[in-house]
């Protein structure tokens, strides 16, 4: 089934995320660096993103019921949005830290073995993060997609503080520490806005990105060659599942089960091309003008 192979990269995540704090906070102990402290700061926000998409994982694998007759995927939603709303907390608290360390500088200690151990702490992340992805894809999962996205987020902005601290530690310029932190601020406040956007469209049921709409529409159009039409394509996701419904428009004079069969053609066309997707059509026929009213999206009148 699909949740304990999620559930396992949520825990995966979760290890990842223990460890960098773990190593970040030493970086940042042994250095005094604000800039190390902001990277330490945002894998805290890491752990707990990681904690709740296990518990949305875990939600979103439950099977469909009485009550939840489309399933519970949009569990998956709660879990980035919740992850985006953390790292704004996250990036208000590095700037505020950032300026007051760029009002009161500090000289940095120990740099050289600081940013050893942070760079170790970036490398756990990179991999971290392209397992995450290449799962994500692979199940098509809003959750550790955005889990993904902020791990590689995380490993850019550990790099853009190494560097820092180290010109720091060359140049002396202690302005250039909290200047860095200032900028990892805003890089993740970017990075939780973004997420917060697509949970956002996925919970108010956004269509499908036009480019998987037109390959939904090329895969149709050769149907139109042998007389059917089609019109109403309505595309929804919800977690890792799809929801598609179309009308279909068929010669009057076919059988009901004439009908059905070529529907049933499409409906496992359409899976094939696009996994993990639930597929519902409207037969209609075609010479009946009633059947192009609906043509348009729903509008109330």
């Amino acid at each position: 089934m699909q949740s304990p192979s999620l559930k396992r990269y949520a825990w995966l995540s979760i290890a990842a995320a223990l460890s960098t704090i773990a190593l970040k906070g030493i970086a940042w102990w042994v250095t005094g660096s604000v800039g190390l402290l902001s990277d330490a700061i945002e894998s805290l926000v890491n752990l707990a993103g990681a904690l709740m998409a296990l518990g949305m994982l875990t939600l979103a694998a439950i099977p469909a019921d009485d009550s939840h007759a489309y399933g519970h995927g949009k569990a998956e939603y709660f879990s980035s949005a919740f992850e985006g709303f953390l790292i704004l907390l996250a990036a208000v608290a590095i700037g505020y830290t950032a300026i007051g360390r760029l009002l009161h500088p500090q000289p940095l200690e120990a740099v050289g073995i600081g940013l050893l151990v942070s760079a170790a702490a970036s490398a756990v992340n990179f991999i971290t993060a392209r397992t995450l992805l290449a799962a994500g894809y692979r199940h098509d999962s809003i959750t550790l997609e955005a889990d993904a996205r902020h791990l590689m987020t995380d490993v850019w902005t550990s790099a853009g503080v190494i560097v820092g601290v180290g010109l720091v530690w060359l140049s002396g310029w202690l302005w250039i520490d909290p200047v860095i932190a200032l900028l990892v601020a805003v890089n993740i406040l970017w990075t939780g806005w973004s997420l917060m956007g697509r949970s956002a469209a996925g919970l108010m049921d956004a269509s499908l990105p036009a480019e998987k709409r037109e390959r939904m529409e090329a895969l149709l159009a050769p149907y139109c060659s042998q007389g059917l039409k089609f019109h109403a394509l309505r595309t929804r996701q919800a977690g890792s599942r799809v929801f598609v419904t179309l009308h279909l428009l068929v010669p009057g004079y076919w059988t009901v089960q004439r009908g059905h069969e070529w529907s049933e053609r499409i409906e496992a066309d359409i899976r094939r091309a696009f996994p993990r997707t639930n597929v519902t059509i409207h037969l209609e026929p075609i010479e009946d003008p009633l059947s192009m009213a609906d043509e348009d999206l729903d509008r109330s009148p």
